[in-house]
């Protein structure tokens, strides 16, 4: 049996959450998979009234689970900073969840932004180093307020830290089999120091272990113009932190938005979390109209974790049919059905798998 933890978080978070489980549920059900799952409060509402962001043994607590399902961290009464810090980098960094992955593909029935491109166009992943770089925080100020005021802010990246990710990186582009290409997505003709490590590492590694892995390099601002412009040249991209971040944004859009981005941060020797990448959008909460696909998505990831390839595998099935068959349109307000009945479509389209 595994034992899920769930943070619904904040705004629209617990209503996409409930529509994860729901689904959930349904394809368990089907497969004869067990799980149980415990709720936690942890989000704005616990902060704004108890002051505290987070119990000091939640990581501790969160390491007896399995895995960890997020709904939504931000609420507009918190400074910016305060929650995605303490509970979102708190937890990746405590949980050492070094690899945040991020498929990007595009369903039928989904609309993409990219005139001419359709889903044999955009199906590829990003693979984000998650716990170095410049989200570490290291760095400071000096004569902070004044005139001369300086803030330095350093990226951090161990040989260990960029060499796991890479390697995890290679293993899943071996498993995919589809192209056979891993592309390291940096800054190589600036950034000397970090990237240099990156590279190196990239070829020494790919040369070694994987010399079926064909090795690709790229710019970050020329990343960003192909995936615009040849999304179908991609089948993994490697990066770090901050340009990890950068780019998955950028993903989630080609491949129909927010509402259907779902993203992991994994430590593939202990405990991961699954989320939807889309904020808390409070403008949303309790109106019905927040799309829970992402929610869905993030739970058919959890279940190919957890090696539940079959249960993963329908519930795909089923959002497939879904999303190409009844939905309007993958943005809030426009599904052409509330959040609660996407999530009984999908179980619909479960049972008749």
């Amino acid at each position: 049996m595994k034992r899920i933890a769930v943070i619904g978080g904040d705004g629209t978070g617990p209503e996409v959450v409930a529509e994860g489980l729901k689904c959930l549920k349904a394809v368990a059900d089907k497969v004869g998979f067990t799980y149980e799952t415990e709720e936690f409060d942890w989000g704005g509402n616990r902060y704004l009234s108890t002051g505290e962001v987070l119990p000091e043994d939640a990581a501790d607590t969160l390491r007896k689970f399995d895995a960890i399902l997020l709904g939504a961290i931000g609420h507009p009464d918190v400074k910016p900073g305060i929650l995605e810090k303490g509970i979102l980098l708190h937890l990746r960094f405590a949980l050492d969840q070094y690899i945040n992955l991020r498929p990007v593909k595009l369903y039928e029935g989904v609309e993409t932004p990219l005139a001419g491109k359709g889903p044999k166009d955009i199906d590829f992943v990003v693979v984000r180093e998650n716990t170095e770089g410049l989200y570490v925080g290291t760095g400071g100020y000096m004569k902070k307020g004044t005139p001369d005021e300086v803030a330095v802010q350093e990226s951090v990246n161990t040989r260990k830290g960029v060499e796991r990710c890479l390697r995890f990186a290679f293993e899943l582009t071996r498993k995919r089999n589809k192209n056979n290409t891993l592309t390291l997505c940096g800054k190589t003709n600036v950034l000397t120091f970090a990237w240099d490590l990156w590279e190196r590492a990239f070829h020494e590694i790919g040369k070694a272990d994987y010399p079926d892995i064909k090795r690709e390099y790229a710019h970050v601002d020329a990343t960003c113009m192909w995936m615009v412009k040849n999304p179908e040249w991609f089948d993994v991209i490697v990066t770090d932190n901050m340009f990890g971040d950068i780019i998955t944004d950028l993903g989630a859009v080609i491949q129909g938005g927010m509402g259907i981005a779902a993203g992991g941060n994994l430590n593939p020797e202990g405990v991961s979390m699954y989320e939807p990448i889309g904020g808390s959008a409070p403008k949303y909460t309790g109106t019905g109209k927040i799309n829970p696909m992402a929610a869905i998505f993030s739970v058919q990831m959890m279940l190919n974790q957890f090696g539940e390839e079959k249960a993963a595998n329908i519930l795909e099935r089923a959002c497939i049919e879904v999303i190409s068959t009844k939905m309007k349109s993958m943005a809030a307000g426009k599904m052409g059905m509330t959040t609660s009945q996407v999530g009984d479509t999908v179980v619909g389209a479960i049972a008749k798998l």
